[in-house]
């Protein structure tokens, strides 16, 4: 999770995308698996202090990534 908030620290909208597929990725292939609570907090993490339009640019990249990763299995 520490490093799911270093690497996403300043990007917005479109910019976490790759970074979220990157981070899910490499959690996978090393076995890790984050529970739906889990996400939720590092997703809260992502909006805090942004503005409202900023939040729904993140819900809508979470569900471009969710759609991408459903694809990819």
């Amino acid at each position: 999770m520490k490093t799911a908030f270093e690497r996403t620290r300043g990007k917005t909208g479109r910019n976490l995308a790759p970074v979220m597929m990157s981070l899910i990725t490499q959690a996978n292939q090393k076995g890790i698996r984050f529970s739906e609570e889990e996400m939720t907090l590092i997703l809260q993490f992502l909006k805090e202090g942004k503005s409202q339009e900023e939040q729904a640019r993140i819900d809508q990249m979470v569900a471009f990534v969710n759609a991408a990763w459903k694809k990819r299995m």
